[in-house]
């Protein structure tokens, strides 16, 4: 068994939608290898800086990720299945299983905090800024053509009456 520390530049298009790992971001890795009968089984965790925009608000915001990944790599091409890794002669390719692991732990829809109330769907203006009163008068389309309606007509009316 061995164990490892490394720190290692991103490679290119570690994201999804609204979040990734910045490419060439220094990428912490603790890895140990061990020697089985097919084999060599690496198991770690890695440690990456994330950058994006929220889903809600679309602010700018950063935040880190650690994930954990296994993965066998055969001694041979003809030991492995179609799909396996193997290894080449002492060489084993961690990209892939690296990849695979921060990819399907990046949220979705990322968020700059649970509770972001994101953006107006009117104005489109934030609303953490514009605050709890902001409103937009909405009217029923079936009412529209009653705003033609002179109302100080009916207003003069009444005055007339009294």
């Amino acid at each position: 068994m061995r164990k490892m520390t490394l720190v290692l530049p991103a490679p290119v298009d570690l994201n999804v939608g609204m979040i990734g790992v910045p490419k060439d971001a220094d990428v912490e890795l603790d890895i140990r290898l061990e020697a089985v009968m097919e084999g060599v089984l690496v198991t770690g965790t890695a440690g990456a800086p994330l950058s994006g925009e929220c889903s809600r608000c679309l602010d700018p915001l950063t935040s880190e990720i650690e994930v954990g990944f296994q993965e066998l790599f055969f001694y041979s091409a003809e030991d492995a299945g179609e799909d396996d890794p193997s290894l080449d002669g002492e060489l084993l390719d961690l990209e892939p299983t690296f990849r695979d692991a921060v990819v399907l732990a990046l949220p979705l829809s990322p968020v700059c905090r649970e509770d972001c109330p994101g953006l107006c769907t009117e104005c489109g203006v934030s609303l953490a800024e514009a605050g709890p009163d902001h409103r937009h008068e909405r009217l029923d389309s079936r009412w529209a053509s009653l705003q033609s309606l002179n109302i100080d007509v009916v207003d003069k009316q009444d005055d007339q009456e009294a």
